[in-house]
């Protein structure tokens, strides 16, 4: 089954460190407050979760992701 990144926009702190290191652009920052995962760009990877300082990506399969 695909993975994809999924952000706690709850603990998100907008810094974009994911946003550099995803190799496919999948991660932006919404206004300024949150990392968003582009799902049918994002290929699981994990480099932003491993990147993250606050630790709020995580990596599940897609028909966990909500």
């Amino acid at each position: 089954m695909k993975k994809s990144a999924v952000v706690d926009r709850n603990v998100c702190v907008a810094c974009g460190a994911c946003t550099k290191v995803c190799p496919r652009g999948a991660v932006s920052v919404y206004r300024g407050c949150y990392a968003v995962v582009e799902e049918t760009k994002c290929v699981g990877c994990g480099l932003c979760g491993k990147t993250c300082p606050a630790g709020c990506v995580e990596v599940k399969e897609r028909g966990d992701v909500k």
